[in-house]
C-alpha cells in the first residue's frame, strides 16, 4: 500500500511540484508539468484542500486529467483484457479506476509533504510523438527519488501515460494487480463491481466523517 501511495502521489502531485525554472529553459512537455504545478501550489494555500475530497476531485478533473491520457493508461493497465472488454466494461473501469486514484491521491497528501521536483535532461524516443521526462523528487534530509514520466503528444498536447518510480512502472504495477484480481474473481466485471463497492463505501465514509 505504501508503494501505491508513492506512485499515485507522484503521478498527481509530485509531477506538478517542480522547482522554479525559466519557461525558456523547459521543453513543451515540461512546461505542461510546470503550468499544472503552479495551479497546484495555489490550491495548497487552502489548508482545507487536502481534507476535502470534493475539492480534490474538482481539481483533478480540471487540472490533472487534461494532462493525462487516461484512456491510454486504462487500456495499458488492463492489457489484453481491454480488447475483450465490452464498451460498458471499459467505461465502468475507467470511471472506477479514476475514483480509486483520486481516493489514494487524497490520502497521500497526509503521507508526503515538502516535496519538490528537479527536471533532468529529456530522453527522446524513436517515435517523435513520445518523450521520457526524467525527474528527481527531492525531500529534506532524504535521498532523491527517481521519477520518470512517459508522455505522448495527443493532437498537439503532451499527456502523461505512465510513470516510473525508481524504475517501477505504475501501469505494470496496476496491470499485475488487476490481472490477479480477475483471475481470483473469474471476471473483469466482478472486479469492477468490487472496485465500485469499495469506492462507494470509502466516499460515503469520507463524506460522513
Amino acid at each position: 500500500m505504501h508503494f501505491i501511495f508513492v506512485v499515485v502521489f507522484s503521478l498527481f502531485a509530485g509531477m506538478f511540484l517542480s522547482l522554479p525554472a525559466a519557461a525558456a529553459d523547459l521543453s513543451e512537455p515540461q512546461r505542461a508539468i510546470e503550468d499544472a504545478s503552479n495551479k497546484l501550489k495555489q490550491r495548497l494555500q487552502d489548508p482545507s484542500f487536502p481534507h476535502d475530497f470534493q475539492k480534490i476531485n474538482a481539481f483533478v478533473q480540471e487540472v490533472i486529467y487534461p494532462n493525462v491520457d487516461f484512456d491510454l493508461i486504462s487500456s495499458l493497465v488492463l492489457g489484453k483484457m481491454w480488447k475483450d472488454a465490452s464498451p460498458t466494461e471499459k467505461d465502468s473501469f475507467k470511471k472506477e479506476f479514476q475514483v480509486l486514484l483520486i481516493r489514494t491521491y487524497s490520502r497521500a497528501f497526509f503521507e508526503f509533504k515538502d516535496w519538490s521536483v528537479r527536471f533532468l535532461p529529456i530522453t527522446p524516443e524513436e517515435d517523435e510523438r513520445k518523450v521520457l521526462i526524467k525527474t528527481e523528487v527531492l525531500q529534506p534530509g532524504l535521498q532523491p527519488i527517481a521519477v520518470n514520466y512517459r508522455m505522448l503528444n495527443v493532437k498537439g498536447q503532451w499527456k502523461a501515460y505512465d510513470i516510473m518510480i525508481e524504475g517501477v512502472s505504475l501501469v505494470t504495477n496496476y496491470r499485475t494487480s488487476f490481472k490477479n484480481e480477475v483471475e481470483r474473481t473469474g471476471s473483469l466485471q466482478e472486479v469492477i463491481n468490487q472496485l465500485a463497492k469499495r469506492n462507494t463505501e470509502a466516499l460515503n465514509s469520507k463524506n460522513n466523517s
